[in-house]
């Protein structure tokens, strides 16, 4: 099993006045994306500390 963490560092947006939440970024969505297209087998976490994501972190299992 391999392991690959990319720590990103990211500004807040929030939506339009009275909406709620949080917009994601497109490179990070992106990044989210990509993880997830490289991996048959395994998973990806996103960690969020205080409202933000700081890491995306894909597993690889073999399959």
């Amino acid at each position: 099993m391999s392991a690959s963490t990319e720590i990103i560092d990211l500004e807040e947006k929030h939506y339009e006045p009275g909406q709620s939440g949080k917009r994601i970024p497109v490179d990070v969505k992106q990044r989210i994306l990509y993880a997830i297209a490289s991996i048959e087998y395994g998973s990806v976490e996103v960690v969020i500390h205080d409202g933000k994501i700081t890491q995306i972190e894909g597993r690889k299992k073999s399959g």
